[in-house]
C-alpha cells in the first residue's frame, strides 16, 4: 500500500513538472491595433525587428533568429517585422497549422495630427495566413520555403529575395511615423 502510495506521489510530482511546460506551449497571445507601436521599440537583429512580452520568451526568439537556428519554433508571442506596415505574429501551431502558427499582418500606420497629442495609431487592415503582403502575394506564399527556419525569411532561409535592399529597408523602418521624434532612425 505505502509503495502504491509513494508511486502516485511520484507520478503527482512529475505531471507537475510536466504539465506547466505544455501549458506554457500552447498558451496564446491576443492581437489588438494595440499590438503595434513603433518598429524601433523592438531588438533589432539584422534586418528585422523581434518583439515577445516576456523577456524569456523573447531573449529565445532573439538567439533563434540571431544564431539562424535551423528546425525549430519560435516561442508563441514573438512579433517579427521587417517594415513597419507589415508584421508577422507566432500563435500555437493549431491556430494556424499551415503557417505552423504564424499569423500574418497588414497594417495601415496613422500619424497623429497636430495639436492631437496622442500618439500615432495603428490599425489592422488584414490578418491571417492568407494576408496578401507589399509585393502583391500573400505572406505564406513567400515564407513556405523557410520552413526549415519556422517560415522566417532571410537571406539563405530559401525565400524569394524581395524588390528592395538593406539600405532601403533601413530607410522605411527610419520613417515609421509611430516612432517618436527621438527614436529617428538613420538609413
Amino acid at each position: 500500500m505505502k509503495q502504491a502510495w509513494m508511486g502516485s506521489v511520484a507520478l503527482a510530482t512529475a505531471m507537475l513538472c510536466v504539465v506547466p511546460g505544455l501549458v506554457q506551449a500552447q498558451e496564446d497571445i491576443t492581437v489588438t491595433d494595440k499590438s503595434f507601436s513603433c518598429i524601433r521599440d523592438g531588438t533589432k537583429v539584422r534586418n528585422t525587428y523581434i518583439r515577445n512580452a516576456d523577456q524569456q520568451r523573447l531573449a529565445e526568439a532573439v538567439r533563434i533568429l540571431r544564431d539562424k537556428v535551423a528546425d525549430t519554433e519560435y516561442p508563441v508571442g514573438t512579433i517579427l517585422q521587417l517594415v513597419p506596415g507589415e508584421a508577422m505574429v507566432k500563435h500555437p501551431k493549431a491556430k494556424f497549422p499551415e503557417s505552423n502558427g504564424w499569423e500574418f499582418f497588414s497594417l495601415e500606420l496613422a500619424t497623429a495630427l497636430p495639436p492631437d497629442p496622442s500618439p500615432p495609431a495603428t490599425r489592422i487592415k488584414a490578418r491571417g495566413d492568407k494576408v496578401v503582403n507589399f509585393v502583391g502575394v500573400t505572406c505564406l506564399s513567400c515564407h513556405v520555403p523557410a520552413a526549415h527556419y519556422d517560415f522566417v525569411c532571410e537571406k539563405g532561409h530559401g525565400c524569394a529575395p524581395i524588390p528592395i535592399d538593406d539600405k532601403k529597408i533601413a530607410e522605411i523602418q527610419g520613417k515609421d511615423p509611430r516612432c517618436p521624434a527621438n527614436k529617428a532612425g538613420k538609413p
